[in-house]
C-alpha cells in the first residue's frame, strides 16, 4: 500500500501539471487499477475451495506451476504477483490506442509518471478508448485500438492473473506470465520496443525451456509453429514499412502518398493471402489482423512489439542460456544512450 500511495502520488501531480484531460485520463487509470486489487483472490485458496470451478481449479493449477518454474527456473522476480486471481468480467482487461502521422509510421508517444514514454494509451472502458481513438481521428491521425489481455505494473502492485490470460491453453498462460515478469526484471523508461522485444525474448526462450521441462513435445510443436508464423507475419509488415518509407520520404503530393499508400496495404494484404494458402497450408489464425483496417498506427504498434526480438534470442545464446548472465547483459545494454542501445544489441558478439 505505501508503494500505491507514492505512485498515487506522482500521477495526481503529473495530472495537476498537465491539465484536465490528463486529470480525466489518470482518473480512470487509478479507478481501474484499484477495482482489480480490491477483486484479487488468492490463488491457493481458490485451488483448495471446493466450490471452485472444476475448469478454472486445473488453469489456476497449471498457472501456480508456471509461477514457480519462472522463478525457480528463468530467475524472474520472486513477489505476489501471479499468485492471486481476478475475473474482469470482459474479453480484454484494458484496450491501448495507438496514433500516427497519416504519412510517417513514427507513433506518437504520450509520458506518464513512472512509466515513462509510451506509443499507446491505456483505458480500463473500451468506450473510454473509442472516444479517444475519434479524438485522435479527428486531428487528422491514423489510430488503432488493441485489446489487451494481460499488462504489468512493473512491481509496483501484485499484479493478479486475469481470467483474460486463462481462456487459451497452459502454454499461452506461461507464455503472458513470463512476459509480463519479464517487465518487472528489466525496465527502460521511454524504450517501448526494447522493452517489448526484450519480455518476448523472455517468453520465447522461456517458454520453450518450460515445454521441455514438462516433457510437452507435441505442444512444443505447436509452439514452434506458432512461433515460424508470427516470425513471417512480422517479415510481412516490415516489408511494408519499408515500402511506406520510401513513399512517406519522397517529393509526391498528397493525393499520391495516399494512393501509393493504398496501393502497399493492398500489397501487404495480397502477399499474406499468399503465404497463407501456401506456406502456411490454410492456416487462417491471422486473418482478423489483415481483415480489420490497416494503417500506419497498426503497422507502428505491430513493429513495436517484434523488430528487435532476434537480437534479444541472439543475445540469451551468447549466454548460453543462462538467465542471470542475459539479465546482466541486458542491463548493460540498457544503461547505453537509446540511439546506441539497438546497435550494441544488434552487434554483441558475447554475452560478458
Amino acid at each position: 500500500m505505501k508503494r500505491f500511495f507514492h505512485l498515487l502520488a506522482a500521477i495526481i501531480l503529473a495530472a495537476a501539471l498537465t491539465g484536465c484531460t490528463s486529470v480525466s485520463y489518470y482518473a480512470q487509470s487509478i479507478e481501474g487499477q484499484v477495482q482489480l486489487m480490491a477483486a484479487r483472490k488468492n490463488v491457493g485458496g481458490l485451488i483448495n475451495d471446493p466450490s471452485t470451478p472444476k475448469a478454472l481449479r486445473a488453469k489456476l493449477t497449471s498457472a501456480s506451476a508456471i509461477r514457480r518454474f519462472a522463478t525457480d527456473e528463468l530467475a524472474l522476480p520472486d513477489n505476489s504477483s501471479y499468485r492471486s486471481y481476478v475475473d474482469v468480467g470482459r474479453d480484454d482487461v484494458t484496450y491501448a490506442v495507438f496514433a500516427a502521422p497519416q504519412f510517417s509510421l513514427a507513433p506518437v508517444t504520450w509520458c506518464f509518471p513512472v512509466f515513462g514514454c509510451v506509443p499507446y494509451r491505456g483505458y480500463f472502458s473500451l468506450k473510454a478508448a473509442a472516444e479517444s481513438a475519434a479524438e485522435l481521428r479527428a486531428k487528422g491521425l491514423d489510430v488503432y485500438v488493441s485489446g489487451v489481455t494481460a499488462y504489468s505494473t512493473l512491481g509496483w502492485f501484485s499484479d493478479p492473473l486475469l481470467s483474460t490470460m486463462l481462456r487459451q491453453d497452459d502454454t499461452y498462460i506461461a507464455s503472458l506470465v513470463f512476459h509480463e515478469l519479464a517487465h518487472q526484471k528489466i525496465y527502460v523508461n521511454g524504450d517501448s520496443a526494447f522493452n517489448e522485444a526484450f519480455a518476448v525474448s523472455v517468453e520465447t526462450s522461456g517458454t520453450r525451456k518450460w515445454l521441455r521441462a514438462t516433457g510437452n513435445r507435441a505442444g512444443l510443436r505447436r509452439y514452434e509453429a506458432d512461433r515460424q508464423r508470427s516470425a513471417d507475419f512480422l517479415a510481412l509488415v516490415a516489408k511494408t514499412r519499408d515500402e511506406l518509407g520510401q513513399v512517406y520520404g519522397s517529393p509526391r503530393s498528397a493525393e499520391k502518398m495516399a494512393a501509393a499508400k493504398a496501393a502497399a496495404i493492398d500489397s501487404l494484404r495480397a502477399r499474406y493471402r499468399h503465404m497463407r494458402d501456401r506456406r502456411w497450408a490454410g492456416y487462417r489464425g491471422y486473418d482478423g489482423w489483415f481483415d480489420s483496417p490497416i494503417n500506419n498506427a497498426k503497422l507502428a504498434a505491430t513493429a513495436v512489439y517484434g523488430e528487435q526480438v532476434p537480437a534479444f534470442l541472439r543475445l540469451h545464446e551468447l549466454c548460453g542460456g543462462d538467465y542471470p548472465r542475459f539479465y546482466a547483459a541486458v542491463r548493460r545494454i540498457a544503461a547505453l544512450p537509446q540511439p546506441s542501445r539497438a546497435q550494441a544489441l544488434t552487434t554483441a558478439a558475447k554475452c560478458d
